[in-house]
């Protein structure tokens, strides 16, 4: 079994880190999968939506929330699915570097695998001094 990954992002960013990630990876080591929050989308079809995703994905370690901005709609919407039952862990902030680094631990648990989804986020963030 392993950890589900499902990514909660405002309109055509889920899909576009998808397939940057599958530019880098050809073959992707998790189940990943994107909901895409468009603008004046019905909020409850949209969290319906996200719990049919998010049970899909969980093979039975849990599914990894990975957010484009807290506390805006996408993310909202993912955490809300833990009070659905849904076994989750929810990181925001999501970039590639993020993504990147979650699908080279694959084999992790749920818990590990989101400090490290976290830790990869801030790791890809490079400021130039020259």
């Amino acid at each position: 079994m392993s950890v589900g990954v499902l990514l909660m992002t405002h309109e055509a960013v889920g899909r576009a880190l998808i397939s940057a990630a599958l530019h880098v990876m050809p073959r992707l080591p998790l189940q990943v999968d994107a909901v895409e929050i468009p603008p004046q989308a019905d909020l409850e079809v949209m969290r319906t939506l996200t719990e049919c995703h998010a049970r899909e994905l969980d093979r039975g370690d849990g599914v990894l929330v990975l957010a484009d901005l807290y506390g805006a709609t996408p993310c909202n919407i993912g955490l809300s699915l833990g009070a659905l039952g849904v076994h989750l862990r929810c990181v925001s902030g999501l970039n590639l570097p993020m993504l990147l680094r979650v699908l080279n631990y694959a084999e992790k648990p749920l818990d590990e695998l989101a400090e490290i989804a976290a830790s990869g986020g801030r790791g890809g963030i490079f400021i130039d001094h020259a």
